[in-house]
């Protein structure tokens, strides 16, 4: 699958700008990076992170009962991963799922040098900007070794390159929703993302065991666009196809009404 382009673009731009590199070794750079989907994949849940206050922990540990908002950052990055999680906090403050009671969100670096340290100060300043009370314990914030990152990017189609000349990492902007079992459900690129777009996500990978009949209802009416990583109205050809069954059979309808009523105007005349 191909990602989305907006993310593309916010990597040459985002990184472009900053990097030393000749634009040949850019180019080579660039071709490193993408977000590959894999829907459907299987995570590989076996994996060891340390969690932000630094204990060990299985990747499986937040794959239990929840759909799980999966988020590759690298939390000293200047530009792209911080707007990613800026604007994630600000989508799910429009949304009436809660982390910890309806989903988990599990941010994790894909820097090895980066520990638990800096995570902890992250979630801290993150669960300051969400404000919401009650939802601690429903974000997670990860560091792991080389290993362990390398497999669980690999697993998300997520591909990145590090710039030896300014020391940052060239990589695009999204984020992946899993399901409770661990399987790649849905993507979503760029860094602004449609408060719709995320609860109808979560609401499908959870299986239907969280949202209201407004939302299996949205779900009916709009359809996953693994292309650009959004919901789009893909009822609306149905509605049209609908609508020209029906013109059709309106047609049908009063024609053979006009020549029924002909018929009995001749058997009267005879």
């Amino acid at each position: 699958m191909r990602i989305g382009l907006l993310a593309l673009t916010l990597v040459a731009a985002a990184w472009g700008q900053s990097s030393k590199q000749t634009p040949g070794a850019q180019e080579n750079i660039l071709k490193e990076v993408a977000f590959e989907q894999k829907l459907n994949s299987q995570l590989p849940l076996d994996l060891p992170f340390r969690d932000e206050t630094g204990r060990e922990i299985k990747l499986g540990e937040y794959f239990k009962d929840k759909p799980v908002v999966l988020v590759p950052v690298y939390f000293e990055c200047p530009m792209l991963c911080n707007l990613t999680m800026s604007e994630l906090v600000k989508t799910l403050k429009l949304v009436t799922l809660n982390p910890g009671t309806d989903f988990r969100v599990v941010m994790f670096s894909f820097d090895p040098r980066e520990k638990p340290e800096l995570a902890a100060e992250k979630k801290k300043a993150y669960l300051k900007r969400y404000n919401r009370q009650g939802t601690d314990a429903g974000w997670t914030f990860l560091t792991g070794t080389e290993e362990s990152i390398q497999a669980l990017t690999s697993a998300m189609g997520f591909r990145y390159s590090y710039d030896a000349s300014i020391k940052q990492y060239a990589h695009a902007a999204g984020f992946l929703i899993a399901t409770p079992a661990g399987k790649i459900s849905r993507y979503l690129f760029g860094i602004e993302y449609a408060a719709r777009d995320l609860r109808l996500s979560l609401v499908e990978s959870s299986a239907g065991k969280i949202g209201d009949p407004v939302s299996q209802l949205l779900l009916m009416c709009f359809h996953y666009d693994p292309t650009s990583g959004r919901y789009t109205m893909g009822v609306l050809t149905a509605i049209r196809a609908a609508g020209l069954v029906t013109v059709a059979l309106i047609g049908g309808f009063l024609i053979l009404s006009f020549r029924r009523e002909k018929r009995q105007k001749n058997l009267g005349a005879a």
